[in-house]
């Protein structure tokens, strides 16, 4: 049973995920104005969006060794008030090169909020309140995004780009006054030493993809020069891969992805942020630049995608009791490939509450999939496991969210190279059609992956368990990881 204190501290979480997620993006539809305001280019702005999730991939690895170090209730407290003195310095930035520095400090705040604050509210959890307990963190991360592109036109455009950081302070104040009674201190151990080798080719080779993604994303970027960073990037992360595989302590334990959930789930997990990702990035593209909508129209529109992830949130828990996490995923992972495509199909003169039904279909089968995600992902992971499991899912899912924009921006190149093998006449709408198709093929394999799961997958967390799931063919999977619920 979740108790008050459980409740509290899962609203809290779910508070800080909603700033840092909400600091990765705002700054996008900002660019021109902060670039007028500091004497650059809009082009040069970008680079506080790549600072930011480039510190957050590098750092967010570092974040279970140090809550062993320095224990949980330290970190966070810390990671807050790093965080919020940050986004007051980044309001009181005089030149661009001021405000990129701390941009990179907002960054470590934000890479150990998130990760430290979701292990304190798993660990305290049973297993039989996990799937609750998440619901109340993941639905930051589907809003964000969402509500980015709107709240940053409106706040440059009616008050200062300064707010974008401003805005801030009062939230991590209230943040740190309720962490500060409801964060429990667990105490600091004596962690193994820390894995250098590790910290050196994992952080260099997530750092180094990131930077990828932002070349990829920039119009004026050398393909040569993207292609030689990935490359170097690949290099390191498969060196990486073999290092924490191979050594005894390893800065990121792979070895919960022996675990079949896990796995899949996190293959299928981090397919889906992809596509969650890409998509609020082409929406707002395509309407206002082929459609010739207004920001706030666009932003109105793409709203929808919210509303379809709250209007479903009071039925995800029951829909998952009573039918299961792997058709559940099946249908929502179908439900957003579907909606993709649909959305590559739309014209100017597609009817406006056409367009905003697909939306709001697509926010649906969003919120249904990363709840079940995020719940059966955890499963069958034992409590001394739960650390390195909720460190490597913090970095696949920051490593997804930070090459969003750079997939649709290469779906979008492709499109434009695609377009004209499409039937009929060419328009400039035909790249999009091709785009949004990409993600839909995308969310397929997110698809895929789920229909690897065993029928039974995720049984020890839901609450109303069918009959022939209370007979366990392997005793103690649940707790070993030795399940029967994956393949």
């Amino acid at each position: 049973m979740i108790d008050a204190r459980q409740r509290n501290t899962a609203l809290l979480v779910a508070g800080c995920f909603f700033m840092e997620n909400l600091d990765g993006t705002i700054v996008t539809t900002a660019a021109p104005e902060i670039g007028r305001a500091l004497g650059t280019s809009s082009t040069s702005t970008g680079l506080l969006v790549t600072s930011y999730l480039l510190t957050l991939a590098v750092l967010i690895p570092l974040s279970g060794w140090l809550t062993r170090r320095f224990g949980n209730r330290r970190v966070f407290l810390s990671a807050i008030t790093v965080f919020t003195l940050a986004s007051l310095g980044c309001a009181l930035s005089a030149n661009l090169g001021e405000l990129l520095a701390l941009r990179v400090l907002q960054g470590v705040g934000g890479a150990m909020m998130v990760p430290v604050g979701r292990l304190i509210v798993v660990a305290r959890s049973e297993k039989q309140d996990l799937m609750r307990i998440t619901s109340y963190i993941v639905w930051p991360g589907l809003l964000a995004p969402v509500i980015a592109p709107l709240a940053g036109g409106l706040i440059t455009t009616y008050i200062s780009w300064h707010w974008l950081f401003l805005m801030n302070i009062p939230l991590g104040i209230a943040a740190f006054g309720v962490a500060w009674r409801l964060i429990e201190d667990t105490g600091a151990t004596t962690p193994p030493p820390l894995d250098w080798a590790g910290v050196l080719l994992t952080c260099t080779g997530l750092g180094g993809f990131t930077y990828t993604a932002h070349l990829v994303s920039e119009t004026t970027a050398s393909w040569t020069v993207a292609a030689v960073s990935g490359a170097v990037s690949l290099a390191l992360l498969a060196a990486a891969v073999l290092h924490l595989l191979r050594t005894p302590y390893p800065l990121v334990s792979l070895r919960t992805l022996r675990i079949p959930t896990y796995r899949a789930t996190e293959f299928g997990g981090f397919l889906f942020w992809l596509v969650v990702g890409a998509a609020p990035f082409l929406l707002p593209l395509l309407f206002q630049t082929q459609f010739g909508w207004s920001p706030v129209k666009s932003g109105s529109v793409v709203l929808c995608v919210f509303v379809g992830n709250i209007a479903i949130k009071p039925a995800t828990i029951p829909l998952i009791n009573r039918f299961g996490f792997k058709p559940l995923l099946v249908v929502a992972t179908l439900g957003v490939a579907v909606t993709m495509a649909c959305l590559g199909l739309i014209t100017a003169t597609t009817p406006l509450p056409v367009i905003a039904a697909l939306t709001l279909l697509s926010g649906v089968a969003r919120s249904l999939a990363l709840t079940a995600y995020g719940t059966v992902s955890l499963s069958d992971v034992a409590p001394e496991q739960m650390r390195d499991a909720t460190t490597l899912g913090a970095t696949t899912q920051q490593l997804a969210s930070g090459l969003a924009v750079a997939a649709a921006t290469v779906a979008l190149r492709l499109g434009d190279r695609l377009g004209g093998l499409l039937p009929g006449t060419h328009t400039h709408t035909a790249a999009y059609t091709v785009a949004f198709g990409l993600l839909a093929l995308v969310a397929l394999g997110a698809t895929w992956s789920a229909l690897r799961l065993h029928p039974q997958a995720g049984d020890s967390v839901r609450q109303h368990r069918p009959p022939h799931a209370t007979e366990s063919p392997e005793p103690g999977a649940a707790t070993t990881g030795r399940s029967v619920t994956g393949r």
